[in-house]
């Protein structure tokens, strides 16, 4: 109401409300300047745009519907979502991501929740709470207002939000003083100031008498925006010189000085002879800084530029005209009477440097091209506090200048102990861990997971663990990627030369063994059951023994073609051999017998035959393998969480089990075989001998599958090497020990009517 009745006077001839109607030539209105309430201009405005008269908005603008009347208005205050920007990256750069939100409900709070909080949450900002101020209106009374917000003030202060974020006008100031003063009263003091406030630009410092006594540490540490502004030159000067009583027309300074002095100027006296009279001495710098700032605001340096706005259009203006028009005297008087709306174009183009050095202009939607200053509020003892800038919101800046915040310039609240504040829901996750939502729960708040087995998470607060490259592994605690080491059955650790030490160790045995033989090729004891069989096996198992070492060393392209198939052939050949010693003595005993046809069958034709066909197949097969698919050096990267294995890729796994089934299917038939004749005369007979042997071979063997298929890298390599050495070794054993035994310990028993005698007295 009051808003309308001061826009219709301005309509009027002064000292005469009589709403449009002017007779006065000497008072023309060519703007009005509007704010700092949203409410005030747009009041303002549905009486004003009638007219369309210029105004000039030094606080928060209000939306317009109506876009016609929205070009009469110019917006001193910057661009708010400039503003809102700023805030968002204010709290993501200090990672506050668990705030609260207290708003005005009005127009411009209304906007905010429903636009701009959207908008946070998108960039992972969410809200302990979200809450209005409790509103005064004729019904109600400043204590009922009070009382009726004791709820949110403990709200507020109970939360685990260090950061709460007030969207207002310039008078919030008071309410929230109101507020936060109820729950120092309430609660423990302290916990006041454990929060850091963050306002708006819209709100400023703002006090009602009966708050002047109140401290002030609520403010200090908090944060704030504001419409950008400079020290104007000479404003203190202007200010400490004030003489209200000079200045009798400006009623406002009368009331200002009784409110803010306690007393009254001479010239407003009557009717108030219980108020002290004011000496004439009282100076405004002697005010404390909760009642009176000396310093320029972001409110006052907008209407500052405002005032010079309006003087450099209207002198642009004034300047047009009278350049393009040349009239006399009178007709110039009447040409300066112009009509509002002409005012408009000069407006818009306006530009110019004020005093303080910054560059003055609109942009097209009729708002100042300017940003906002990031201020940090201190308090001081004596009710006085500093506004220290230490941000900026640039619009017009570089991408990456936009936002700056000098953060070593902040002070902080005194709970924090000058240590930067975190607000969240709950403690960071550490790198090794990853978040997990919490059922019913903002976002924000989460569960810490330890990150899966090998995988890892490098930062805070990371939403997923990620798997290490294939050549890199996990750290024990999941949060870097270590080099893996390649790794292979080498000549240089420990298990690679015992391994190569027993296989020289054995070959050496059976090369001892076989010089032996050779030596004593003549007794009957090596002529016995196929001297030649014996020279085969022999040198078969010295070269099993010699095979063992392809299989110890780095892995090359050749190693790796020979290792298997010449395991493969050689072992071939001397399971071969038993198989045919074992089939040689058994048909040796059955041709004995009167009339029995196995005598045609007796003679090393038919064991060369069984050594020749039985190792045949076995290079057949290992022929076809090389020529299909052949074993290749290849890199076994995910076996081993922390080596990479340099191995002998088989190729073809089918080929590699086809080699040692038609090996364990010879060991078999001649374990079988020699099984059978165990039980003939002992003095021609090496079936007892050949069925313990294979019983060990097969054994071994028989362990060598499940155990290579469950172990990893070289170990798998170990393992074929020892049941290569441990099979080749029991062959040579179990059938040419007690051969040898004979031979060198035992010579008189190595004779042929000693080996015919013994027989008959068993029989």
């Amino acid at each position: 109401m009051s808003t309308y009745h001061a826009a219709m006077e301005l309509l009027s001839t002064k000292g005469r409300f009589i709403p449009n109607y002017k007779c006065d030539n000497r008072n023309n209105l060519v703007a009005v300047f509007g704010g700092p309430k949203s409410n005030f201009c747009l009041y303002m405005a549905d009486i004003l745009c009638i007219y369309k008269i210029p105004q000039l908005i030094y606080g928060s603008a209000p939306a317009m519907n109506n876009k016609k009347e929205a070009t009469f208005l110019y917006k001193m205050f910057p661009n708010l979502s400039n503003q809102y920007m700023g805030i968002m990256k204010l709290l993501l750069y200090f990672r506050w991501i668990w705030v609260g939100v207290i708003y005005v409900d009005n127009e411009p709070g209304q906007r905010f929740l429903q636009e701009t909080l959207p908008v946070f949450s998108e960039h992972g900002i969410c809200f302990d709470f979200v809450l209005n101020f409790p509103t005064m209106t004729f019904s109600n009374s400043l204590l009922e207002m009070v009382i009726g917000g004791s709820n949110l003030s403990l709200l507020v202060m109970e939360s685990t939000a260090k950061a709460v974020v007030v969207h207002g006008e310039i008078q919030t100031m008071i309410v929230l003083r109101l507020l936060l003063r109820g729950a120092e009263i309430k609660e423990i003091p302290m916990r006041t100031k454990a929060k850091v406030w963050i306002w708006i630009a819209q709100m400023d410092f703002t006090s009602m008498d009966f708050q002047r006594g109140w401290d002030l540490d609520f403010l200090h540490g908090a944060l704030s925006f504001a419409a950008h502004s400079r020290e104007v030159l000479g404003f203190g000067q202007f200010l400490q010189v004030r003489d209200p009583s000079s200045e009798t027309e400006d009623g406002f300074i009368g009331d200002f000085w009784r409110h803010a002095f306690g007393c009254s100027l001479p010239s407003t006296t009557e009717g108030m002879a219980d108020e002290e009279i004011c000496t004439g001495e009282e100076k405004l710098e002697s005010l404390p800084g909760s009642v009176f700032e000396m310093s320029m605001t972001g409110h006052s340096y907008s209407l500052y530029n405002a005032v010079y706005v309006v003087a450099h259009a209207l002198h642009a203006m004034y300047s047009s005209m009278l350049n393009h028009i040349a009239v006399a005297d009178g007709e110039r008087k009447k040409l300066l009477r112009q009509q509002p709306w002409q005012f408009h174009e000069f407006l818009k183009r306006v530009s110019f440097n004020n005093s303080a050095g910054d560059m003055v202009s609109f942009d097209q939607n009729g708002e100042i091209a300017a940003g906002f200053d990031i201020i940090n509020w201190v308090t001081f003892p004596n009710m006085s506090f500093l506004r220290a800038k230490v941000g900026r919101i640039e619009p017009k800046a570089p991408p990456n200048k936009v936002f700056t915040i000098r953060e070593d310039a902040i002070i902080w609240p005194q709970m924090f102990n000058q240590v930067q504040p975190l607000s969240l829901c709950n403690d960071r996750c550490h790198s090794g861990d990853s978040k997990s939502k919490k059922e019913g729960e903002p976002f924000c708040c989460y569960d810490c997971l330890p990150c899966p087995e090998g995988k890892i998470s490098n930062l805070e607060d990371a939403n997923d663990c990620f798997q290490c490259p294939e050549d890199q592994y996990p750290n024990t605690d999941r949060d870097l990627c270590l080099q893996k080491h390649i790794t292979f059955l080498s000549y240089e650790e420990p298990l690679g030369i015992t391994l190569a030490i027993f296989a020289l160790s054995f070959s050496l045995v059976a090369a001892f063994v076989l010089g032996i033989f050779v030596k004593h090729q003549d007794t009957p004891i090596v002529k016995a059951n196929n001297r030649d069989l014996s020279y085969i096996l022999l040198i078969s198992l010295l070269l099993s023994f010699l095979c063992a070492l392809l299989f110890i060393g780095r892995p090359k392209k050749m190693s790796c073609l020979l290792r298997q198939t010449t395991f493969g052939i050689i072992f071939s050949v001397a399971v071969s051999c038993v198989l045919a010693k074992t089939v040689i003595v058994v048909l040796a005993f059955l041709a004995t017998k009167p009339g029995s046809r196995m005598r045609n069958w007796v003679g090393k034709r038919l064991a060369n035959s069984i050594v020749l066909s039985c190792s045949f197949i076995q290079t057949t097969i290992c022929i076809v393998w090389l020529i299909t698919s052949p074993p290749f050096p290849d890199l076994d990267m995910h076996s081993l969480s922390e080596e990479i294995i340099l191995k002998c890729n088989e190729g073809s796994v089918t080929m590699f089990y086809c080699v040692l089934s038609y090996m364990g299917f010879l060991a078999s038939v001649s374990f079988t075989v020699a099984f059978l004749g165990r039980k003939l005369p002992d003095s021609f007979n090496e079936a007892k001998f050949i069925t313990f042997s294979m019983l060990v071979f097969c054994s071994v063997w028989l362990t060598f599958v499940p155990t290579y298929l469950s172990t990893k890298g070289k170990y798998m390599v170990a393992v074929e090497v020892f049941s290569i050495l441990a099979s080749s070794a029991g062959l040579l054993a179990c059938i040419f020990c007690p051969k040898c035994f004979i031979i060198v310990v035992r010579p008189e028993l190595n004779d042929k009517g000693q080996l015919i005698r013994r027989p008959n007295e068993r029989r």
